[in-house]
């Protein structure tokens, strides 16, 4: 169908149909040489922009008139700024145009369909056009699938404002939600491992999701990872609104604070490269994940609490608020049981106590843990038997 080769403006795009191109089209620094009427045919933008060109052809100067590429230079050039997706998503929309089969996938379908947007590829200018060729994509795979929903949200990083616009993003979000509410609810197999029989869905399923969920570093949670923070917390209070089960919202949430604070996770096993952030994002990105966590004790245990003791060093490095560091203390004071002695001697961040571990903080722990104690022996005086009738 068609050849790259390099060109003198960068990367030149040819289209090998052995005839001789009659328009060209820049997008970022690729230069597109192609044909109208393909092009005309199914985006009602390039029609319009073609057109216009052609009725209204660019004056050349002097210089460009002794140019040796004058022929390159007469024909309708285009320019397509802030396309989404950048040159290889056009690549993918032209070929469209030719006719060329193209695969959709979850990870290019919402840039496709961006660029259909962008290009004004409707029903109204050409039938069984790209958007809605890639809204039935959406519509029959992508939003049936749990990953195939997290993998399109991924890729609406680099799509906005459009892929907001378009409802992509909540979409994504809804169906994330829903999806691992109805996958959670039915013990069915949330991580895509295949169910033999219910006793082995019974049994089997909620060893491995326990076990994954431990370590908060399972595929479907690392997928989530890479979503940006405004995002990320979209995601979080839709799986609240859905009742999601609080070890998954709390597995995500550990596994997105590993990722993306540095020193939180011991592990040296091929650690994932992450993109700088400073002090002020990674206090807000801090904060975010301490105020989601569920009020609930954790079923991980031992794994929980020792990461919950690594997130209050983690606020007395960054100085996250108080109110942050009071819901942690609560909430590892809700499972203390499971705390080591390594665990409690956390080092003193302050310059204005003299002892070198932080025993202010033990002590508060302790006070939450002993409240909690007193109030369920509360609750258990306070149950009364029925008096007998005399």
């Amino acid at each position: 169908m068609a050849e790259e080769k390099m060109g003198s403006k960068g990367q030149a795009w040819f289209c090998a149909t052995g005839l001789p191109s009659d328009v060209v089209i820049e997008v970022d620094d690729m230069i597109f040489h192609l044909h109208k009427f393909p092009l005309m045919s199914k985006s009602s933008k390039l029609h319009h922009l073609i057109t216009e060109r052609e009725q209204n052809p660019r004056t050349r100067t002097d210089e460009e008139e002794e140019d040796e590429e004058i022929e390159e230079e007469e024909l309708p050039h285009i320019s397509l700024p802030n396309f989404p997706g950048g040159s290889g998503t056009f690549e993918t929309a032209a070929k469209f145009c030719y006719g060329v089969k193209i695969d959709l996938t979850a990870a290019n379908v919402a840039a496709l369909r961006c660029a259909a947007e962008y290009l004004e590829m409707t029903e109204e200018f050409s039938e069984d056009n790209l958007i809605n060729r890639t809204e039935r994509f959406l519509a029959q795979s992508v939003f049936r699938s749990l990953k195939g929903s997290v993998k399109a949200l991924k890729s609406c990083n680099t799509l906005s404002p459009l892929a907001e616009d378009l409802g992509i993003v909540q979409r994504c979000i809804d169906s994330i939600a829903a999806r691992a509410n109805a996958s959670d609810s039915a013990a069915s197999s949330l991580f895509g491992w295949p169910i033999a029989d219910a006793g082995a869905r019974d049994l089997g399923f909620s060893v491995r999701r326990k076990n994954n969920i431990k370590g908060g570093s399972d595929p479907w949670f690392e997928d989530l990872t890479a979503l940006s923070l405004p995002i990320y917390k979209r995601v979080i209070s839709a799986m609240k609104d859905k009742d999601l089960s609080s070890d998954i919202i709390e597995g995500s949430l550990i596994s997105y604070a590993k990722r993306s604070i540095p020193g939180l996770s011991r592990s040296n096993r091929n650690p994932a490269p992450t993109p700088s952030t400073s002090e002020i994002e990674q206090r807000e990105l801090l904060e975010t994940v301490i105020t989601n966590l569920p009020l609930e004790k954790s079923a991980a245990g031992a794994n929980t609490t020792r990461f919950l003791f690594r997130l209050l060093r983690t606020i007395n490095i960054l100085r996250a608020s108080e109110a942050s560091r009071t819901l942690l203390e609560r909430k590892i004071a809700s499972q203390l049981e499971h705390a080591t002695l390594d665990d409690l001697l956390m080092p003193s961040y302050s310059y204005l106590v003299e002892t070198l571990y932080d025993v202010d903080s033990v002590e508060r722990i302790l006070g939450y843990y002993l409240e909690k104690v007193e109030e369920n022996s509360s609750a258990i005086v306070a149950v009364r038997w029925p008096k007998r009738r005399r």
